[in-house]
Protein backbone atom coordinates (compact mmCIF):
# COMPACT_ATOMS: atom_id res chain seq x y z
CA UNK A 1 0.00 0.00 0.00
CA UNK A 2 1.33 3.45 -0.93
CA UNK A 3 1.01 5.82 2.00
CA UNK A 4 2.46 9.16 0.84
CA UNK A 5 4.45 11.09 -1.73
CA UNK A 6 7.97 11.68 -0.43
CA UNK A 7 9.69 13.29 -3.46
CA UNK A 8 8.67 15.07 -6.63
CA UNK A 9 10.80 16.65 -9.34
CA UNK A 10 10.85 20.11 -10.84
CA UNK A 11 13.03 20.44 -13.90
CA UNK A 12 14.95 23.71 -13.85
CA UNK A 13 17.15 25.53 -16.32
CA UNK A 14 19.61 26.60 -13.62
CA UNK A 15 19.96 25.09 -10.14
CA UNK A 16 21.55 28.22 -8.64
CA UNK A 17 18.75 30.41 -9.94
CA UNK A 18 16.19 27.89 -8.65
CA UNK A 19 17.97 27.74 -5.26
CA UNK A 20 17.81 31.53 -4.98
CA UNK A 21 14.12 31.59 -5.88
CA UNK A 22 12.87 28.76 -3.67
CA UNK A 23 15.17 29.22 -0.68
CA UNK A 24 16.01 32.93 -0.55
CA UNK A 25 12.75 34.32 -1.88
CA UNK A 26 10.02 31.80 -1.00
CA UNK A 27 11.62 30.57 2.22
CA UNK A 28 11.79 26.86 1.39
CA UNK A 29 14.39 24.85 3.32
CA UNK A 30 17.27 22.91 1.79
CA UNK A 31 16.95 19.24 2.64
CA UNK A 32 19.87 17.82 0.63
CA UNK A 33 22.60 19.52 -1.36
CA UNK A 34 25.13 16.89 -2.40
CA UNK A 35 27.58 16.28 -5.20
CA UNK A 36 26.98 13.00 -7.00
CA UNK A 37 29.66 10.63 -8.29
CA UNK A 38 28.93 11.68 -11.86
CA UNK A 39 29.58 15.35 -10.99
CA UNK A 40 25.92 16.38 -10.91
CA UNK A 41 24.26 17.99 -7.92
CA UNK A 42 21.41 16.37 -5.94
CA UNK A 43 19.48 19.35 -4.61
CA UNK A 44 16.21 18.94 -2.73
CA UNK A 45 14.12 21.52 -0.92
CA UNK A 46 11.09 21.31 1.33
CA UNK A 47 8.20 23.71 1.89
CA UNK A 48 8.55 25.29 5.36
CA UNK A 49 5.52 23.49 6.78
CA UNK A 50 5.94 20.23 4.85
CA UNK A 51 9.41 18.97 5.78
CA UNK A 52 8.54 15.42 4.71
CA UNK A 53 8.00 16.44 1.05
CA UNK A 54 11.25 16.80 -0.87
CA UNK A 55 11.23 18.66 -4.17
CA UNK A 56 14.15 17.71 -6.39
CA UNK A 57 15.45 20.70 -8.37
CA UNK A 58 16.66 18.76 -11.39
CA UNK A 59 18.54 20.38 -14.27
CA UNK A 60 17.74 18.87 -17.63
CA UNK A 61 21.43 18.19 -18.16
CA UNK A 62 21.63 16.45 -14.78
CA UNK A 63 21.28 12.76 -14.16
CA UNK A 64 18.97 12.01 -17.07
CA UNK A 65 20.69 10.30 -19.99
CA UNK A 66 19.06 11.87 -23.04
CA UNK A 67 20.11 12.15 -26.64
CA UNK A 68 20.73 15.70 -27.91
CA UNK A 69 17.41 15.93 -29.74
CA UNK A 70 15.39 14.98 -26.64
CA UNK A 71 17.47 17.32 -24.47
CA UNK A 72 16.76 20.24 -26.82
CA UNK A 73 13.04 19.40 -27.04
CA UNK A 74 12.70 19.30 -23.25
CA UNK A 75 14.62 22.58 -22.90
CA UNK A 76 12.20 24.24 -25.34
CA UNK A 77 9.22 22.98 -23.34
CA UNK A 78 10.80 24.12 -20.07
CA UNK A 79 11.52 27.57 -21.52
CA UNK A 80 7.87 27.81 -22.63
CA UNK A 81 6.69 27.08 -19.10
CA UNK A 82 4.89 23.81 -19.78
CA UNK A 83 7.09 21.38 -17.82
CA UNK A 84 6.07 22.12 -14.26
CA UNK A 85 3.40 23.80 -12.24
CA UNK A 86 1.72 23.49 -8.89
CA UNK A 87 -0.33 25.24 -6.25
CA UNK A 88 1.30 27.07 -3.34
CA UNK A 89 -0.97 27.91 -0.42
CA UNK A 90 -0.80 31.05 1.69
CA UNK A 91 -3.11 32.39 4.42
CA UNK A 92 -2.99 35.92 2.88
CA UNK A 93 -2.45 36.04 -0.87
CA UNK A 94 -2.35 39.83 -1.15
CA UNK A 95 0.18 40.30 1.67
CA UNK A 96 2.35 37.44 0.38
CA UNK A 97 2.15 38.94 -3.12
CA UNK A 98 3.47 42.28 -1.82
CA UNK A 99 6.20 40.62 0.25
CA UNK A 100 7.43 38.43 -2.62
CA UNK A 101 7.17 41.23 -5.17
CA UNK A 102 9.46 43.34 -2.95
CA UNK A 103 11.99 40.48 -3.09
CA UNK A 104 11.97 40.53 -6.89
CA UNK A 105 9.64 37.60 -7.51
CA UNK A 106 7.99 37.82 -10.94
CA UNK A 107 4.22 37.39 -11.11
CA UNK A 108 2.20 36.48 -14.17
CA UNK A 109 -0.91 37.96 -12.54
CA UNK A 110 -1.86 40.02 -9.51
CA UNK A 111 -4.08 38.52 -6.80
CA UNK A 112 -7.68 38.25 -7.87
CA UNK A 113 -10.79 36.63 -6.48
CA UNK A 114 -11.74 33.26 -7.92
CA UNK A 115 -14.53 30.88 -6.94
CA UNK A 116 -12.03 28.85 -4.85
CA UNK A 117 -10.21 31.75 -3.19
CA UNK A 118 -7.74 34.50 -4.03
CA UNK A 119 -5.08 33.58 -6.59
CA UNK A 120 -1.95 35.07 -8.15
CA UNK A 121 0.28 33.37 -10.70
CA UNK A 122 4.00 33.24 -10.03
CA UNK A 123 7.01 32.09 -12.05
CA UNK A 124 10.32 30.73 -10.76
CA UNK A 125 12.39 32.07 -13.67
CA UNK A 126 13.44 28.52 -14.57
CA UNK A 127 10.41 27.58 -16.65
CA UNK A 128 7.97 26.62 -13.89
CA UNK A 129 4.89 28.50 -12.79
CA UNK A 130 2.61 28.17 -9.80
CA UNK A 131 -0.76 29.28 -8.62
CA UNK A 132 -0.34 31.02 -5.25
CA UNK A 133 -3.71 30.60 -3.58
CA UNK A 134 -5.49 31.74 -0.45
CA UNK A 135 -8.30 29.20 -0.11
CA UNK A 136 -11.76 30.34 0.94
Amino acid sequence: MITRLSHTTLFVSDQEKAYDFYVNKLGFKVHTDAKMENGSRWLTITPPEQPDLEIVLMPLHGMMKLDDESQKALQILLDKGVMGAGVLTTPDCRATYEELKSKGVVFKSEPKEQFYGIEALITDGCGNWFSMTQPL
